[in-house]
């Protein structure tokens, strides 16, 4: 995407995660910040006073920041001239802000008709939620992700990953590559608009599978599948009594081959024939039986043994890795899953990289920019700005 100019008005996560996106693939993401406290993660839960915040500097890799007060005229005419020479605008603000501060989809087309104009918004705006602030957790469980996860007869729980915030980011992503991709024969641009609820739902597409089979709401299954017909499906406590010192088992329910070998891995052959677990079918209805029989192998053996034997055997299997092993991983950190950059600040950062492999583009992870940083380089090289006048106008307040 190198020659790709962004103007990223996003915050938080949704947005954010989308534009970093885009920035390891090669584009330049111009990041307009509000003067002295810049978007609002940069400060949020930071855990050094005065330091950009972890959560800022994980989820804007790859950028140049300037600072701009879009609530003044001077300040809105800068950023009107950055989107003329612009490819893609894009916010998560929440509903009607940015309306409010001038920049809708028929004054950013105005200034500039091949632009493509990308929003991310909890619910949809012409919904009865529209108006509706959201987060994450907001999003999962509008989405029905809460609803789906939990055990059976427990309450519902929010699954651990941000699949409301990064996910509505990816697929706003995928959005902006095809709109990129039509403007070569149309040479126009075009509005996305993505919500996190969208995003969730989408996510979850197995589970309207299970609507389906049992003419009811998909049910909270805890570790089973949950469309059944498979066992075992389920984390498996290991020597060590961590409270990560668990490996997940999974046999899939098209024949008997994982089953089979995962009972000469146990030194099980004797329940070959047992009635219990002839099949896919059988197995699932006594998972719980399945579960006492796993669980005896492997409470003898650390996770990583588990693994690696299961593994090697030909079985879906892995250790459930915590975020320290994982950063710390040397397979994970050669493969640029896990990167140091060295951030002005704080020093050496470890950050998770671009997860994208192209053979022929590579992008070298940046650390996040601090606030205003390009100030200069945009306005006065970019938009061609005498660097008095920047003066004056950060005096007065504008940037």
């Amino acid at each position: 995407m190198a020659g790709i100019r962004i103007v990223d008005l996003t915050q938080f996560e949704a947005g954010t995660s989308c534009t970093e996106t885009l920035a390891w693939l090669g584009a330049d993401v111009i990041k307009v910040e509000p003067p002295k406290r810049g978007e609002q993660g940069r400060g949020a839960t930071t855990d050094k006073l005065g330091s950009d915040s972890p959560y800022f500097l994980l989820l804007n890799a790859n950028k140049r920041s300037v600072t701009c007060n879009l609530k003044t005229e001077e300040g809105r005419k800068l950023i009107e001239k950055l989107i003329a020479q612009a490819d893609i605008f894009i916010e998560n603000f929440a509903p009607g802000a940015i309306e409010r501060l001038g920049f809708d989809y028929e004054h950013v087309r105005s200034i500039n008709p091949r632009i493509i104009y990308a929003q991310i918004k909890g619910f949809a705006p012409t919904g009865r939620f529209r108006n509706f602030l959201a987060f994450d957790p907001i999003a999962q469980a509008a989405g029905g992700a809460l609803s789906i996860t939990g055990e059976d007869g427990g309450r519902p729980l929010k699954p651990g990953p941000n699949i409301g915030d990064t996910g509505a980011g990816l697929h706003c992503a995928i959005g902006i590559l095809a709109a990129l991709h039509q403007r070569h024969t149309t040479n126009k641009g075009q509005r996305i608009e993505v919500t996190m609820q969208d995003a969730v739902i989408n996510f979850g597409r197995i589970a309207y599978a299970a609507q389906y089979m049992f003419g009811a709401p998909a049910p909270r299954c805890g570790n089973q599948s949950i469309i059944a017909g498979t066992s075992p499906s389920e984390v498996y406590p290991c020597k060590g009594g961590g409270p990560n010192d668990y490996c997940y088992v999974y046999t899939t329910r098209a024949s008997n081959a994982h089953w089979h070998r995962l009972l000469e891995v146990v030194d099980r052959n004797d329940l070959l024939d047992d009635p219990r677990f002839i099949d896919a079918k059988s197995r699932a209805a006594n998972f719980r039986s399945v579960d006492e029989v796993i669980t005896a192998w492997t409470v003898e053996h650390d996770k990583h043994t588990v693994m690696q034997l299961i593994g090697d055997a030909g079985i879906p299997v892995s250790a459930t890795f915590d975020t320290v092993e994982l950063s710390q991983d040397p397979d994970l950190r050669e493969r640029g899953t896990f990167v140091t950059v060295d951030h002005p600040v704080r020093g050496e950062f470890v950050l998770p990289g671009a997860m994208i492999k192209l053979s022929a583009s590579h992008v070298p992870v940046k650390p996040a920019p601090l606030l205003g940083a390009d100030n200069i380089e945009i306005y006065r090289d970019l938009l061609g700005v005498p660097e008095d006048e920047i003066a004056r106008l950060q005096e007065a307040g504008a940037i």
